[in-house]
Formats: structure tokens, C-alpha cells, sequence
């Protein structure tokens, strides 16, 4: 199993920034992309930002300009830098690793427990 923590989360005043942290471990041969998910309420989840094994990114259109994203591959951790930050950013963001257990396995996703970001106005 591929285990993802998030940290990072929390309170921000609109126009601030926070940067959030997933850091994958367990059994694994492999991570091909990581990436951040949201969710807000009511709302169904989705893409943020991802980046692949060989760091190419993409972004929401949402997002572009103002969050970056990073990995460590030698950690296995992915990072969300969230800049200029507005209310309706507001969700539980949920970190995502696309992997593969064994060499010549298939891929599999895993998601982290989610990690609430509130961006007050």
C-alpha cells in the first residue's frame, strides 16, 4: 500500500499564501505523477495541479499564475506553493499519487485524508 500525508493546511486571509506538503510512503516500486485535488462544499473534487515523474506540471486555469507546484522524487514528496489566495479557493485539498506496487504492475491512484484550506475575505 502507498501511504500520502498532507500537511500544510489551515486559516489565510485572502491575497495570502500557504504552502502544503504530501510525503508518500509504504510498498511501492514506483510513483509516476503526484498532485493536489480540492474539494469545497457541495462541490465535486477536483484537479489542482500535477506533476509528473520527469516534472512536466499542469494546472487548473483557476490556479495557473498563482499556485506552483514541486516534487521531490528522491523523497517521494509533492508541494503545493498557493499564492494570492482567494475565498474561493477555500476546500479541503487532497493530495494524489498514481503508482505502481510492483515493477510490470499496473498503476494504481491513492489519495491522502485531505487537508481543509479557509481563505477568509
Amino acid at each position: 500500500q502507498v501511504q500520502l500525508v498532507e500537511s500544510g493546511g489551515g486559516l489565510v486571509q485572502a491575497g495570502g499564501s500557504l504552502t502544503l506538503s504530501c510525503a508518500a510512503s509504504g510498498n511501492f516500486f514506483s510513483i509516476n505523477t503526484m498532485g493536489w485535488y480540492r474539494q469545497a462544499l457541495g462541490k465535486q473534487r477536483g484537479l489542482v495541479a500535477g506533476v509528473g515523474s520527469g516534472g512536466s506540471t499542469n494546472y487548473a486555469d483557476s490556479v495557473k499564475g498563482r499556485f506552483t507546484i514541486s516534487r521531490n522524487t528522491a523523497k517521494n514528496t509533492v508541494y503545493l506553493r498557493m499564492s494570492s489566495l482567494k475565498p474561493e479557493d477555500t476546500a479541503v485539498y487532497y493530495c494524489n499519487a498514481v503508482a505502481r506496487r510492483y515493477l510490470g504492475g499496473t498503476t494504481a491512484d491513492y489519495w491522502g485524508q485531505g487537508t481543509q484550506v479557509t481563505v477568509s475575505s
